[in-house]
């Protein structure tokens, strides 16, 4: 599985392209589920263009995309930067009345687990973010929700080509637990790296038969080193790689 991340926290000097507002996320989503995405990931903006978990942003937001792209299913963040009480962030989860199929929560960041639980209440699925080099992998695996969550996000923040893979190798092998069982969650995986390492990642992701995603919140270079024009470059490029990975 594809996922595209729209736009993520970057803002527009970062790319010309980058989606903010709710009509601008609904077009850019159409055009990258039509260049091959099959999952959705966006950050709602306030009127100052920050990420925002408040009710009036995110329900606009989700109902552009939902509109612009029917029936695929997209998501939303909670990270803490948004909101730092993480009590008033799981308020804010039972404020949305346009409900997203799934939200990312970074299983590092405190209060993780009541934000996810808000979100299960919600029937809101839950994307854990495992990032490398944190605890999020022995939160996660002692939560007793854990086999409930929708996949595990694992997340490489290393921006470096060739130590970026080598965290992702290091972070499926935690997610694997001892016994390489898969650890207690035992669901599907998503890895993803960003900027330099976001390319050599996900052709590891294909490797290993892993889902994946690609955008501007990650990456704004296609493989060649050029400038991407928008996501949808982003995720031809990327559907280029995994069919490659396929054939191969």
């Amino acid at each position: 599985m594809l996922q595209v991340c729209l736009n993520g926290s970057r803002g527009r000097s970062s790319c010309a392209g980058l989606p903010v507002t709710p009509p601008e996320l609904g077009d850019a989503a159409a055009q990258a589920v039509a260049a091959g995405a099959r999952d959705i990931h966006l950050h709602p903006r306030d009127d100052r263009g920050a990420d925002t978990m408040d009710p009036l942003f995110v329900d606009a937001a989700v109902a552009a995309v939902r509109a612009a792209a029917p029936g695929v299913t997209l998501g939303v963040t909670t990270g803490a930067w948004t909101e730092p009480d993480p009590v008033r962030r799981a308020a804010l989860v039972r404020s949305w009345s346009v409900l997203p199929d799934h939200a990312s929560v970074n299983f590092h960041e405190a209060g993780a687990e009541g934000v996810a639980e808000a979100l299960l209440a919600c029937r809101i699925g839950v994307e854990a973010g495992i990032f490398a080099g944190t605890d999020g992998a022995a939160r996660l695996r002692v939560w007793s929700h854990a086999h409930r969550v929708r996949r595990i996000l694992a997340e490489v923040e290393d921006p470096d080509p060739v130590s970026g893979p080598g965290a992702a190798l290091r972070l499926l092998a935690e997610l694997a637990g001892p016994d390489g069982s898969g650890g207690a969650a035992r669901r599907p995986v998503l890895l993803h790296g960003v900027d330099g390492s976001a390319w050599p990642i996900l052709r590891l992701a294909a490797d290993r038969a892993l889902d994946t995603r690609i955008g501007l919140e990650d990456v704004l270079l296609l493989p060649d080193g050029t400038p991407a024009p928008d996501n949808a470059a982003l995720v031809l490029a990327a559907r280029q790689v995994l069919g490659q990975a396929v054939r191969s």
